[in-house]
């Protein structure tokens, strides 16, 4: 029973990165996708309308 008990973490933590992979790769593209591209340009109209225009050193 010792090989059980050795192989029973790895088999899990297979299953559950296999299960998270297949997470990620469902939510890419469709209506998820316009909603993160929304959000991404959002967030870069916020950080360029904040950020002080770049001084020319002359």
């Amino acid at each position: 029973m010792d090989y059980v008990s050795a192989l029973l973490p790895p088999a899990v933590m297979a299953v559950l990165f296999i299960s998270v992979i297949r997470v990620i790769v469902k939510t890419q593209g469709g209506a998820n996708k316009t909603k993160e591209d929304a959000a991404v340009d959002a967030a870069l109209t916020r950080v360029e309308g904040a950020s002080p225009a770049p001084r020319s050193e002359a």
